[in-house]
């Protein structure tokens, strides 16, 4: 009975709230990458979705230009995770689901350490599963000193 009872709650989480897993390639003709994005945007994701959290393993650069991967798990129990972006850069983040579980919000602050200079930056994140599940949208809005930027990636899925 108690088997049943866990199959049938699995069931229906997955049937109320969108599964982002997967191994993700932006796609730079699909994107809006702004000012900073060609230099920021993370090259690759992975995605490991469990109902009670998400890890996010994303291949990317740094500001100097060298390939920097990160890793960051977020709960959906309205607590703050903490991460090492790159060097001494943290992030700390908190994720929520839409109401009606098909995108996934992340609000964040990121403490930008470069050279001994923290420069604080405030990102909201939306993940969404486009093009019949074989895309990725993750739409980023940041605000720091450097000024706002706005980017619109597309991610496909590899196959």
């Amino acid at each position: 009975m108690a088997a049943m009872i866990g199959l049938v709650s699995t069931a229906a989480y997955f049937y109320a709230n969108v599964d982002l897993s997967g191994d993700w390639t932006l796609n730079k003709g699909k994107s809006e990458l702004g000012e900073w994005g060609d230099r920021i945007a993370s090259t690759k994701i992975k995605i490991t979705s469990k109902p009670d959290m998400l890890a996010v393993d994303r291949v990317g650069a740094n500001f100097e230009g060298a390939e920097v991967t990160t890793n960051e798990k977020l709960s959906f129990d309205g607590k703050e995770s903490e991460s090492t972006m790159f060097g001494n850069s943290k992030k700390k983040s908190v994720a929520k689901r839409s109401d009606d579980g098909q995108s996934l919000k992340v609000t964040s602050t990121i403490f930008l350490d470069i050279n001994g200079e923290i420069t604080e930056v405030k990102v909201d994140e939306e993940y969404k599963l486009t093009e019949n599940g074989q895309a990725l949208s993750l739409v980023s809005n940041a605000n720091s000193s450097y000024g706002p930027s706005i980017m619109k990636l597309v991610y496909d899925k590899a196959k």
